[in-house]
């Protein structure tokens, strides 16, 4: 790697919000043919650079060279005329375009020079985009196909296919991997060391650690908008980076490390299921599901992406409506079509896309967490400001929700803290059923310490919880029970008693013979 002269180099960054100080004197260095980690919790201050170097945000204060020329980026165009491409958390592609439309917009080939869509020739775009994609490993993409007939973890390659592209000389990935299984994940890693390779600078922004300490070469750390350090990964160990990161001693880290124990005794197995689903189904989606959940049980969803996990989940909620089998409720058959008879019979769901189908970012903190309770209530009938505040302030201290500001809009929050709203916004209803679908994807390791607390706490008092994530051994230190999922059909169900990574992944491994 070359260090005398960075492809990137930011100096005494800040940035200032009304009442936040989010970068203050920030230094950054991006090398020429190396994978940088910036790592941070969530507020920490990462977001906010990347914005600086894209020209989302303007700086306050401090310079910004690339390739040793200053530069003062005021639009994100300007950024990428520099060679910068961005890829972010939330994939921000054009769903009702083609895919080859998506990757090449605004870069297709003419003909001739004449301009207008008849010009394009797109004989050439489709063979680019081929080309492309077979680099991701996803020949198996039909080009004109529309993007929003994909999963989110294609709809991601995607995303960072159109980056590729463009040969960039510096690419930005943010929480790249959220979306994406082992195999896509090791897929868009061989990418990542062959455009490396060949010279790329690139910046990888991951809450995986595990993917941090594989991928990259160098890690800079922020903490509360400030620079904590840079340093060579194989010379930083994990216990210390996560220390760096939230300021705590390596003996007040023994637990985050470990993970948070059970503090409660196992759900009774005699008592009576709150829910309960008897070969429950939706064609196309998933097929004969038989699953009980009892008070004060957590219920763990395993299985690969797209194994059915969150059509499960749909199915519950009544999102989706069922065609095969029903769900019980405290015993009692009922009919869950639509959201709004699951929020009548207590059950509650936290999706995982929760920009999408979750919070209201034009809204404050307050009007996204009593969002659950009015609709409940009915659009008639308010609930009343004395009562509002009494909720925000008793779960914003409860969660730990910062800033603590209940009229501070819900998009300028970090994504840990939106993903407290989101739940505390379905504990004011007192669900007797608490669906959690991914509600620690792209949030740091102390918010997500804190969530997995909080579903023992929950199930200590009684609440069923059903818990779907993507990282196995997440699933593993919640639940009480496993319910393994493969190819939309449960495969097997297990007690947590010991179980391991592997013992899962063997089961998975087992239904394929």
């Amino acid at each position: 790697m070359n260090e005398i002269v960075p492809v990137v180099e930011m100096t005494g960054i800040a940035i200032g919000f009304p009442g936040v100080k989010a970068l203050d004197g920030v230094d950054f260095r991006l090398f020429q043919g190396e994978v940088h980690a910036l790592m941070g919790e969530n507020g920490a201050g990462k977001s906010t650079l990347i914005k600086a170097l894209t020209g989302v945000y303007t700086i306050d204060s401090g310079t910004i060279t690339v390739l040793g020329e200053r530069k003062s980026f005021t639009t994100p165009a300007e950024s990428q005329a520099a060679g910068i491409s961005t890829v972010y958390q939330e994939v921000n592609l054009c769903p009702n375009l083609t895919v080859e439309e998506n990757i090449m917009l605004g870069r297709e080939p003419r003909r001739g020079g004449k301009t207008g869509r008849g010009s394009i020739d797109w004989k050439a775009v489709r063979s680019r985009t081929r080309e492309v994609l077979a680099g991701l490993h996803l020949d198996h993409v039909e080009p004109n196909s529309l993007l929003a007939s994909h999963s989110i973890a294609v709809q991601q390659l995607i995303a960072i296919a159109r980056s590729v592209e463009i040969n960039a000389k510096v690419l930005i990935l943010d929480e790249p991997t959220s979306s994406l299984d082992a195999e896509e994940v090791a897929q868009l890693f061989r990418v990542i060391r062959e455009l490396r390779d060949k010279g790329v600078a690139i910046l990888f922004v991951s809450h995986f650690l595990e993917q941090v300490y594989e991928i990259s070469d160098r890690m800079t750390v922020l903490r509360n908008g400030k620079l904590v350090g840079e340093y060579m990964t194989r010379e930083l160990s994990r216990m210390s980076l996560i220390s760096k990161m939230i300021g705590k001693d390596m003996e007040a880290l023994a637990e985050l490390d470990n993970g948070p124990a059970k503090e409660r005794t196992a759900a009774d197995a005699s008592a009576m299921p709150f829910i309960e689903a008897v070969g429950l189904g939706r064609k196309g989606s998933v097929s004969g599901i038989d699953l009980a959940i009892n008070p004060g049980e957590v219920v763990g969803l395993a299985g690969l992406l797209g194994a059915g996990r969150t059509e499960i989940a749909r199915l519950f909620f009544g999102a989706d409506k069922a065609d095969e089998g029903h769900l019980k409720v405290k015993g009692i058959q009922e009919k869950i079509r639509s959201p709004r008879t699951a929020i009548d019979k207590r059950i509650a769901f936290c999706s995982e896309d929760r920009k999408q189908e979750g919070l209201i970012g034009d809204l404050s903190v307050r009007d996204n967490l009593i969002l659950a309770m009015q609709a409940s209530k009915g659009w008639m009938r308010r609930v009343p400001r004395r009562v509002q505040d009494e909720l925000v302030t008793e779960y914003i201290e409860a969660l730990d929700i910062r800033p603590a500001n209940p009229d501070a809009l819900i998009k300028n929050l970090s994504g840990g803290n939106q993903q407290k709203v989101l739940l505390a916004r379905w504990l004011v209803t007192e669900p007797g059923l608490l669906i959690l679908d991914e509600p620690t994807r792209g949030i740091d390791i102390g918010a997500k310490t804190q969530i997995q607390k909080l579903v023992n706490q929950l199930a200590a008092k009684g609440m069923s919880i059903l818990f779907i994530s993507s990282e196995l051994e997440e699933v593993l230190r919640v639940s009480d029970r496993i319910a393994i999922i493969k190819d939309r059909e449960k495969l097997a169900e297990i007690h947590n008693n010991g179980v391991s990574v592997e013992d899962v992944m063997s089961v998975i491994a087992g239904g394929t013979q």
